[in-house]
């Protein structure tokens, strides 16, 4: 199937927008089709503040109705408690509450960005995506996250060579319960890195410190840097550590 046929098939849908990578693309493709696609954005504590900014920009250039649906996370036990199936409660949550909102709206389909390089064994969250019925046009047409860049930069969206951008909750290792200012202490660390001029970096708590973890590209600038990065994370974090083995961009 492509996803001409399929959006032949699937005409009115609600499509779950994160302001990433893939969701832009779906978004772009559901609008080229003819698809009557409304887009759903859950605002939660896991999400910075600069996604949401990019999906209102990405959803008013396709000229695509956005709605935005505030979500308390960490009301999720499960979720707040950070154990090892933490995706999996989070995202069944998150889907959960998107569902509600689009019945509301009179779409009984929802889609997601999923491509067809995610596996489907071992991405978390892709089980609860499967228990809900939420359909992956992208997965289910084969198009993987190379064709999806390719195609979007084809397409003059200004997410092709977005960097993917995992959840906050994923810079708090397993097993350390999620605490609000935990997360916006991450939030505020990685926006002083991206000011800095970094791609494809974290920053992770690392006790009640912060690892800083960059890809080999950008290890010289990380050290050019140094002065500046540890007098702006320092009312941030009472230590801050680099981790001199380079990201490998995965998460």
């Amino acid at each position: 199937m492509v996803l001409e046929e399929f959006f032949s098939q699937v005409q009115r849908a609600a499509a779950a927008f994160s302001g990433g990578t893939d969701s832009a693309f779906l978004l772009w493709a559901a609008k080229r089709y003819g698809c009557d696609i409304h887009a759903y954005y859950v605002k939660t504590a896991f999400q910075p503040a600069f996604e949401l900014e990019d999906a209102r920009w990405l959803a008013e250039e396709l000229g695509i109705p956005m709605t935005v649906v505030d979500m308390d996370i960490l009301s999720v036990p499960e979720a707040a408690e950070n154990g090892p199936d933490r995706c999996y409660f989070c995202k069944r949550a998150i889907f959960t509450r998107l569902r509600e909102a689009a019945r509301e709206d009179g779409y009984t389909v929802l889609l997601d960005g999923t491509n067809a390089s995610d596996d489907a064994g071992d991405r978390p969250g892709m089980r609860a995506l499967r228990e809900l019925e939420v359909r992956s046009p992208l997965r289910e047409c084969g198009i993987t996250k190379v064709q999806v860049r390719e195609q979007s930069r084809e397409a003059g969206l200004f997410t092709w060579e977005k960097p993917s951008y995992a959840c906050l909750a994923t810079r708090i290792p397993t097993g350390i319960p999620i605490s609000r200012s935990d997360l916006v202490r991450v939030e505020c660390a990685e926006s002083v890195m991206a000011e800095e001029g970094f791609r494809d970096f974290r920053v992770r708590l690392c006790g009640d410190g912060a690892r800083i973890q960059v890809t080999e590209e950008q290890m010289p600038l990380v050290m050019e840097k140094r002065k500046e990065i540890c007098e702006k994370l320092s009312p941030l974090f009472p230590a801050v550590f680099l981790d001199l083995a380079e990201r490998k961009v995965t998460d």
